[in-house]
């Protein structure tokens, strides 16, 4: 096996001193462009490779980013897993993701496993914290911001689109449309997410004299969807319109709705759903839908997680951005409006 080439190799060839080898290998560091251009090229010629672990173990920064997931069925999160390691990476860190389950037990194996990996900080996509895994990382100095959940908890950072503000944009579209009957496909009920969208939209309802006439869970998932649209679709007195709590379970109603029970879209029905992925602008789709600002929710994600590295002892940010509503041909639309 070939030995390891060292920074000092690397200097010496370079002609450098070994602390300017250390500075162009460190994220943010002041070094030339002459001397990096230097350093490189010979790092190269070498084939020398800088040990971040070593480093880590020396500097107590690893310059990693636990990143935890439930599902990727949802489209909008292999898209903002993308923006994510990208915005992370451009500051200088690199990303790990972690698969778990929505249940409070695998979530905490999963965040201790990370805290194994001495990470920098860890965010949650759209997964709780119990109290238990909260107080292990504050006591391992490793901060966690959420990103598309916020929990009662106000000691954790989060950001989130603001699903209440959504909810009612879409209930107020409904009843603008003349709807009357009007049903709600809830996503899994222990998410803030779903728990603030409903909120909403209840809220949106009673504003224009009207209250919910059906409602049925599909816990995020396509199948489980699906059963609901049969069970509400199938009954005497069906619902004119459903807000689908997010677009992927609305796609799989609206196949329901279109080659199962034979109903029109939105002749028969109306659909709307949350997020603004990019299958809904699709033609077979055309759903309207409210738009989750994911730019500018990973920007705010990037920054408030910086921000804790940096500053431990600065008070905990909660951010809902607030997201357009996105007209196109899944609902009626009402008098005056345009897509």
């Amino acid at each position: 096996m070939a030995e390891k080439v060292t920074s000092l190799q690397v200097a010496e060839r370079a002609g450098v001193s070994q602390s300017a080898v250390s500075r162009v290998f460190t994220p943010g560091a002041s070094v030339s462009a002459k001397t990096a251009d230097k350093v490189k090229k010979a790092a190269l010629e070498l084939g020398y490779r800088p040990n971040v672990l070593a480093r880590a173990m020396i500097t107590g920064r690893s310059r990693m980013i636990g990143l935890v997931v439930a599902y990727l069925e949802n489209h909008f999160y292999p898209e903002v897993l993308e923006k994510l390691s990208t915005a992370l990476q451009a500051q200088g860190y690199h990303v790990l993701i972690f698969m778990a389950s929505q249940t409070a037990g695998n979530i905490d194996d999963v965040v201790s496993e990370i805290l194994d990996y001495q990470v920098d900080g860890i965010i949650m996509a759209s997964v709780a914290m119990s109290s238990d895994i909260t107080l292990r990382c504050e006591a391992a100095g490793v901060p966690v911001v959420l990103f598309n959940r916020l929990q009662d908890d106000e000691t954790l950072a989060g950001v989130a689109s603001d699903n209440v503000a959504g909810g009612r944009k879409l209930a107020r579209f409904l009843a603008q449309g003349g709807h009357r009957k009007v049903a709600h496909i809830a996503g899994w009920e222990g998410a803030s997410t779903q728990r603030d969208r409903e909120r909403g939209f209840l809220d949106g309802l009673a504003e224009a004299g009207l209250s919910l006439h059906a409602r049925a869970v599909g816990n995020f998932h396509a199948d489980q969807a699906q059963a609901a649209a049969r069970d509400l679709f199938t009954r005497p007195d069906r619902p004119d319109a459903v807000f689908v709590a997010n677009d992927h379970m609305a796609f799989a109603v609206m196949d329901v709705l279109r080659f199962d029970l034979g109903l029109s879209v939105p002749g028969d029905v109306s659909v709307v759903g949350y997020d603004d992925v990019t299958i809904a602008a699709w033609p077979s789709y055309n759903l309207t839908t409210v738009r989750q600002p994911a730019n500018r929710m990973v920007d705010e994600t990037v920054r408030t997680m910086l921000a804790r590295i940096e500053t431990p002892s600065a008070p905990p940010r909660r951010v809902a951005i607030d997201g357009p509503l996105m007209v196109r041909g899944s609902a009626r639309l009402p008098e005056g409006w345009t897509k």
